[in-house]
């Protein structure tokens, strides 16, 4: 690529990713000004509580990555996945992409450690299939809390078993898929030409933006990866736990807000809502899952018990909060990359 190049995709990354960053903040307007408004009714020293414990989330996440990377016999330091988790959080929650471009743009840096892009996108499956699994584990923590407290309803346990079905059909379609080098052909390369075709339809003159022969051999490889995993499923125990750890971390960030408010509500109730609204918000292109995680959140909790006027400026308050926390160091890093590559 040419210097020339270079410098107008340089241009091209920042104005995007600041225009993204805008849009992020004025869709967030109304509740920062609400998060605002409400720091002075709340116990300041009890969200300084936040920083560990989202310490303690980009750890877990950290570790998990490490660890699957570790059993496809890559060994990457701790720091760079640290930063690169950051960047992560960065791109998926900035980006309106459903988690597309985060597996991009892993993809993208993994090549930088000199991990090929069928490791890299299997981990990147992998961490989101153990996180959701690390939700079922939560879930029947959640239900417990809420069935000793008498809140388990019929539609809090239709919520937290539909979620929990979903988790497992999706887990073992996965599985189906990637299991068979027949199957994962015909799956992605059909996948890559439907694309193609709404590119087409849309950009006649850009018939194959999706190389469906690369696509067959990228995933030729993944499914290469993912047969040694399926020797001994035994080894995904360790990122396993991991997930746990970092999804928690997560909900403790949360209970540390409505402890902050003086209301010390049933963790089950802040266990669900936290996985059904993580779960919606991944499949969202707004970014970060704005608007669609705030209602979800707010509507699990007050069918579990907690009342809206609780749980809106808490919820408020913990989305604006975690997000100033996250995404600044996102930026840095993102952007030092960038400039690292001269882009």
């Amino acid at each position: 690529m040419s210097h020339k190049a270079r410098a107008r995709w340089k241009i091209i990354l920042n104005v995007g990713t600041i225009a993204a960053m805008a849009i992020a903040v004025y869709a967030l307007r109304t509740q920062i000004a609400d998060t605002i408004e409400n720091l002075g009714k709340v116990n300041a020293y009890a969200l300084f509580l936040m920083i560990p414990m989202q310490l303690f989330n980009y750890h877990g996440y950290t570790n998990q990555a490490r660890s699957l990377f570790r059993i496809l016999g890559e060994r990457l330091r701790y720091s760079s996945m640290f930063r690169l988790m950051l960047e992560m959080n960065f791109v998926n929650q900035v980006f309106p992409s459903g988690g597309v471009t985060g597996l991009s743009y892993f993809n993208i840096r993994m090549k930088d450690a000199d991990v090929s892009a069928s490791k890299s996108s299997l981990v990147y499956l992998l961490r989101y299939i153990l996180v959701f699994i690390s939700f079922q584990v939560l879930l029947v923590v959640g239900m417990i809390f809420l069935a000793l407290d008498g809140r388990a309803n019929n539609f809090v346990l239709l919520v937290g078993g539909s979620l929990a079905t979903l988790v497992v059909v999706a887990t073992v379609g996965a599985a189906f898929i990637v299991g068979s080098k027949k199957r994962i052909n015909i799956f992605f390369v059909t996948l890559s030409r439907l694309l193609n075709r709404i590119v087409h339809f849309f950009r006649p003159k850009s018939p194959e933006v999706i190389n469906t022969n690369k696509v067959r051999n990228l995933f030729d490889e993944l499914h290469n990866d993912f047969l040694v995993i399926k020797k001994d499923y035994s080894v995904l125990l360790k990122p396993l736990g991991w997930s746990l750890l970092a999804s928690s971390a997560e909900i403790g960030t949360i209970y540390v807000v409505y402890i902050a408010f003086g209301q010390w509500v049933n963790p089950g109730a802040v266990i669900l809502a936290y996985a059904v609204a993580t779960f919606a918000g991944f499949f969202s292109i707004l970014p970060g899952g704005i608007g669609i995680y705030e209602a979800l959140m707010t509507a699990v909790l007050a069918a579990a018990g907690v009342s809206p006027g609780v749980s809106i400026p808490v919820t408020v308050m913990y989305r604006v909060l975690s997000v100033g926390i996250q995404l600044p160091p996102g930026y840095y890093f993102y952007n030092k990359n960038l400039r690292s590559h001269k882009l």
